[in-house]
């Protein structure tokens, strides 16, 4: 059995829309939609890791606020990886796309009719039942 790879991912709101990332054409799920994130380090704690690769990955400065229930998820070829989401709120810095095809900020209404990558779909369900009635 492969080991899980655990990996966070960042629900980054501000100003009232979310920060959403499209894989590069070569990447694994090619133009797939995705919270930006990445793997966790030995010995870091999810939340330490969603700060240094948001900051590594896209140049922000993160808040992270919230967590959400973890999603495990088997890719075929045997991956497996367990998506650690957390609300983050944006602080500071200026986008720079480095992985991605494309950065988007959209209005959290908008967030279901992207085609996600599937580790992601039932996080984009779950921060969408959680954020009609907090809003």
């Amino acid at each position: 059995m492969a080991k899980t790879i655990r990996v966070t991912c960042a629900i980054i709101h501000d100003k009232g829309k979310i920060l959403v990332a499209q894989r590069s054409e070569n990447m694994d799920l090619p133009l797939k939609w995705e919270f930006p994130g990445g793997k966790i380090e030995a010995d870091e704690s999810p939340e330490a890791c969603l700060k240094r690769e948001i900051k590594e990955e896209l140049n922000l400065r993160i808040e992270v606020k919230k967590a959400f229930k973890s999603n495990f998820h088997s890719y075929a070829g045997g991956k497996e990886i367990e998506l650690i989401p957390f609300l983050c709120g944006y602080i500071s810095g200026h986008l720079i796309v480095k992985e991605h095809q494309q950065i988007r900020w959209i209005e959290p209404e908008n967030l279901l009719i992207l085609d996600w990558a599937d580790a992601d779909v039932p996080i984009v369900n779950d921060f969408m039942e959680w954020f009609k009635p907090n809003h």
